[in-house]
């Protein structure tokens, strides 16, 4: 499968995390272009050069990366990941519908994925769709109420996301 990764290429790209500097990039974007220039076409290694230009702030240079990335093939975990960091760039650039398509894709393919729903709700926010954004991030939380102190308002809280996803309903 196209995004397997050796032991060795998955040790590589764990050494480009390591020695991130997310004040300074460069380095890292230089690292992981290296690691492209030896695997081209290798859509998990294009979508972490993506993924590093994406946190030094080059949200278009991203966007093409990934937009290739997904295009060569990503399956699973990389697959959700490529999607939410996708949209993530999308809504910094701007595009939120394309970012809200993104989302709807990935919660298709991922439908029980809290990074999904956290990153869909903060497009919604930016979309001036607060109510949506807000339902979103209620179903997260509730969803772990073992781990909260939400107890017994969790089932009164799930009622206030569907109602609020729902659009208020009278």
């Amino acid at each position: 499968m196209a995004t397997d990764l050796t032991p060795e290429m998955a040790e590589a790209i764990q050494r480009g995390y390591d020695q991130r500097d997310r004040a300074n990039m460069a380095p890292t974007i230089a690292y992981f272009q290296a690691l492209l220039a030896d695997h081209p076409d290798h859509p998990v290694l294009v979508y972490e050069v993506g993924g590093a230009y994406d946190t030094a702030g080059q949200e278009e240079t991203a966007r093409g990366y990934y937009e290739r990335a997904l295009a060569l093939g990503l399956d699973g975990d990389v697959l959700r990941r490529c999607l939410c960091q996708y949209a993530s760039t999308l809504k910094w650039l701007g595009k939120l519908d394309e970012s809200l398509a993104v989302l709807d894709r990935a919660r298709e393919e991922f439908p029980d994925s809290d990074s999904v729903r956290v990153f869909r709700a903060l497009t919604l926010n930016d979309a001036q769709r607060a109510d949506e954004a807000v339902a979103e991030l209620l179903t997260v939380v509730t969803g772990h109420a073992e781990v909260t102190d939400l107890g017994r308002w969790a089932v009164g809280l799930r009622g206030l996301a569907q109602w609020l996803a729902n659009g208020r309903p009278e």
